[in-house]
């Protein structure tokens, strides 16, 4: 038997005052690295995500996601000796993660100038709505609420009707950064000793998604138009209808155009057809080339279509439910799947995305809430709570 090299972040202690998404998921990425994250609830309710659901296995299915690999302590922040119960631990991490509500770390001394005066190592992570400053400073922000402010909520749906991304798409990319901006840190620390203050907003994280949207609006001279399942920008990319069901397609550049028309529809005379020659062209006859194509494709089934794009190398998709997703023949093939323990009862688990040759992310269990308060107590010299 082969023993697992030790994995990047063995070694590492993250504090986690942490609630709902962002900062979750941000902590359980490192969780995944092998860091040591303890996971700071509150007495008797603990993360309120523990509340959303009872889907796997009477446990939540946001919590179960976002929460494998952690420690959980109940501790009253309001108590004067679990706040010193939380000062013992922080004074041997290396890491705190918190989002908790506009100015609450502050009226705790538990605010990064505080912190970091005592130990200059730590690194200090704040995930917030929409920054420290400005008129939007105090504002509560939820992955919905900021999909609208950022302009996110009016790129998708339909042009009849704005639909919010069906997952929490804010709360994830601010996680991603949040998780990417403690790395740099780490590393930065390894050279230099120094910790770092790192805070990161909701609105900037999708707001830098929304970019492209954002530069076609005001430097294209027009609004953005919802498009449904179609592209905005690029066409034909989208889904089209066949006998049995539908197929996602994707043209990328004028020579895939080319293809489809001459391998898939059999009609070459529209590569040279000015409406449909170029993207842009394509883009804005989008309805007049979905017809042209769908009336190709009703007539086959959606196996024969997909065998057919890739055949001529037409980039295609099914489209697929959640369950089918976890069913994915791709998945399987490449073994993606582990076990996890939760306080329900096992569940399977994705790996992480990134794969280390010879290492495996630690995949650690769900706890149960509070389910290592008597422990960590003991560690770090505090009796139970009375």
């Amino acid at each position: 038997m082969t023993t697992q090299q030790a994995l990047p972040l063995d070694g590492i202690t993250v504090v986690a005052l942490e609630h709902a998404v962002a900062a979750p998921f941000t902590t359980r990425h490192l969780a995944d690295l092998g860091a040591r994250v303890l996971k700071v609830e509150r007495p008797g309710k603990g993360d309120f995500a523990r509340e959303y659901d009872r889907s796997v296995h009477g446990e939540a299915s946001y919590f179960v996601w976002l929460n494998r690999g952690k420690e959980s302590i109940e501790l009253d922040l309001k108590s004067a000796s679990d706040l010193a119960l939380l000062h013992a631990m922080l004074d041997q991490a290396d890491v705190l993660v918190q989002n908790l509500l506009p100015g609450a770390v502050d009226r705790l001394g538990l605010d990064a100038g505080t912190l970091r005066a005592r130990r200059p190592e730590l690194i200090h992570c704040s995930i917030s709505g929409y920054g420290a400053e400005g008129p939007y400073a105090g504002k509560k922000a939820y992955d919905l609420l900021v999909q609208c402010e950022s302009g996110l909520l009016s790129t998708t749906g339909s042009p009849q009707e704005p639909a919010k991304v069906g997952i929490s798409v804010v709360d994830i990319a601010t996680g991603m950064y949040a998780f990417s901006g403690i790395l740099a840190a780490l590393y930065e620390r390894e050279r230099t000793g120094v910790g770092a203050t790192l805070s990161v907003a909701m609105l900037d994280a999708i707001g830098e998604w929304m970019m492209q949207p954002t530069y076609l609006s005001v430097y294209g001279g027009k609004p953005f138009e919802r498009t449904e399942a179609r592209h905005a920008s690029i066409a034909p990319y989208g889904p089209y209808r066949c006998a049995d069901g539908t197929v996602f397609i994707g043209v990328q550049s004028d020579r895939e155009w080319a293809l489809l028309c001459s391998d898939i529809l059999g009609r070459s005379d529209l590569v040279e057809d000015e409406r449909c020659a170029r993207n842009t062209e394509r883009v804005a006859h989008n309805e007049m080339i979905t017809g042209v194509i769908e009336a190709v494709l009703v007539r086959q089934q959606v196996d024969d279509v997909v065998h057919d794009l890739e055949r001529c190398g037409i980039a295609c998709a099914r489209m697929r439910t959640p369950h089918e997703f976890y069913d994915h023949p791709q998945l399987a093939a490449r073994d993606r799947w582990r076990e996890v323990d939760s306080p329900g009862g096992p569940v399977q688990a994705l790996l992480p995305p990134v794969v280390m040759e010879g290492r495996e992310a630690a995949m650690g269990d769900v706890p149960a809430l509070g389910e290592h308060s008597d422990s960590l107590r003991q560690e770090f010299g505090v009796g139970e709570l009375t």
